[in-house]
């Protein structure tokens, strides 16, 4: 994988969180997730506390807490779902700044709040501090399966790909006079993701067939640093 694919996530630093192996990392992130999955709703103090183990582990790294910030914003969908639980939620209503909502519903928007902002929060904490070739020479450590492994890095490889065609499509409909500004221009942006989606498509079928041009056999060559300093 070269180097210049898939880092807009990853902030470069020298901190033991940045030094520690990928795989432990991966494990920790794993154990961390399934520990506040386990919490019952409304533990309050068990989930203030693996939010202090999050700050105290980001402190650690360097990472400026405003990078992460910006990138929370991907958890937008969950909040809009969790503010709509309590008003569609049935049970025994209660009064919340005088309108009436669900109280099961309540308490279940709160535990999906925080459950996925812990969780998105140590997402975005890992791949900060953890560059992909190393995350995914990690994975490949904990025996993950290597086509799932390849899948992945390639998905990370040609992220910016994807994008950057988006990009020059966007560019193509505003010079054509074209702005989404309003719910009827929806679908045309349905048909320009259907066709990013089928160029996506036709782009990953042309590398794989120049792949197995090139003797590709299922697995990808080692290219790791540690171990070309080892053969060396």
């Amino acid at each position: 994988m070269g180097a210049g694919h898939g880092h807009k996530l990853h902030f470069h630093g020298h901190s033991p969180v940045h030094r520690a192996p990928a795989h432990l990392k991966v494990l920790a992130l794993l154990g961390f997730m399934l520990l506040v999955v386990a919490v019952p709703p409304g533990w309050w103090p068990a989930y203030a506390g693996f939010l202090l183990v999050l700050v105290a582990v980001v402190a650690v790294s360097h990472v400026p807490p405003a990078y992460l910030l910006r990138r929370m914003v991907v958890e937008v969908p969950f909040v809009v779902f969790a503010v709509l639980m309590p008003f569609l939620a049935s049970g025994p209503r209660v009064e919340v700044l005088g309108v009436p909502v669900s109280e099961p519903g309540l308490a279940a928007a709160g535990a999906l709040l925080a459950k996925g902002t812990l969780g998105v929060l140590a997402s975005l904490t890992l791949a900060a501090t953890t560059e992909p070739r190393h995350l995914l020479a990690g994975l490949e450590r904990l025996r993950v399966p290597n086509l799932l492994v390849q899948i992945m890095g390639f998905m990370i490889r040609y992220l910016d790909v994807v994008t950057d065609e988006m990009g020059r499509m966007k560019v193509a409909r505003e010079s054509r006079g074209f702005r989404a500004s309003h719910v009827w221009h929806w679908p045309v942006l349905a048909r320009s993701s259907g066709a990013l989606f089928i160029r996506s498509y036709e782009r990953g079928e042309r590398v794989h067939l120049a792949m197995l041009a090139r003797g590709y056999t299922g697995t990808m060559p080692d290219t790791r640093p540690d171990t070309r300093s080892d053969r060396a």
